[in-house]
C-alpha cells in the first residue's frame, strides 16, 4: 500500500500545487484592493469619470489577482486547457454583456427617444 501512495505526485504534472502562505498574499492583496476601492470613494480624493476609471482599475487588478491567487490560472502546460476554457468565458461575456448594452441602447433610441 506504500508504493501506491508513493508516486501520488507523479501524475500531477504542472498542476500549481495550493500552499497557505500563497492563499494569504492573496487574500492581503484583495483585501488592500478593497480599502483602495472604498478610499477612493469615500475620502472624494477621485470626483466624476477619475472616480469611475480608479475603481474599474482596481476591480481589474483584483480580478486578476484572484484568478491567480484563488483559481490558479497561469501559462503553465498543465493548465493550457484552463487558461483557454478561462479565455472563452471572458470572451463570451464580454460578447453577451456589450450586445445587451448595444441592444438597450438601440431600444432606447429608436422607442424612447422621441
Amino acid at each position: 500500500m506504500a508504493t501506491t501512495h508513493s508516486n501520488h505526485d507523479a501524475h500531477h504534472g504542472d498542476v500549481p500545487h495550493v500552499t497557505v502562505p500563497g492563499y494569504l498574499v492573496g487574500f492581503v492583496l484583495a483585501v488592500i484592493l478593497t480599502v483602495a476601492s472604498f478610499w477612493c470613494v469615500m475620502s472624494g480624493a477621485f470626483k466624476g469619470e477619475s472616480a469611475l476609471v480608479a475603481l474599474a482599475v482596481l476591480a481589474a487588478v483584483q480580478m486578476i489577482v484572484h484568478v491567480v491567487f484563488f483559481l490558479h490560472v497561469n501559462t503553465s502546460k498543465g493548465q493550457r486547457w484552463h487558461l483557454g476554457t478561462f479565455a472563452y468565458t471572458i470572451a463570451m461575456s464580454l460578447v453577451v454583456s456589450v450586445g445587451t448594452v448595444w441592444v438597450m441602447h438601440n431600444v432606447h433610441m429608436l422607442m424612447m427617444a422621441r
